[in-house]
């Protein structure tokens, strides 16, 4: 009896970890791969813009190039995050 409830016990330990892998990458109602790859994208760009400004605090970027640095990196966020939202407008019904 023990060894059967083991097995049993094993057994649904097993699919509940097995679970996530064996499912289908996408699919209808799947995650869109174009969507995660912009919030991916917006998600560097926010690093890369705090990393400016550390980098500026450390003394390491001057003001005039921290400042176009800055605008640029923004600049790229901006697209991205209008990028994102016409993609998620796209996905709501």
């Amino acid at each position: 009896m023990e060894v059967l409830f083991g097995i049993v016990l094993f057994a649904c330990v097993a699919a509940f970890v097995l679970r996530p892998l064996l499912r289908p990458p996408s699919g209808p109602g799947g995650e869109d791969p174009e969507l995660a790859d912009l919030e991916a994208r917006r998600e560097a760009k926010y690093r890369e813009i705090r990393d400016a400004q550390l980098d500026r605090a450390a003394g390491k970027l001057s003001q005039e190039d921290f400042d176009r640095q800055d605008a640029e990196l923004r600049r790229e966020a901006v697209e991205i995050l209008r990028r994102l939202d016409e993609r998620k407008a796209r996905r709501t019904p």
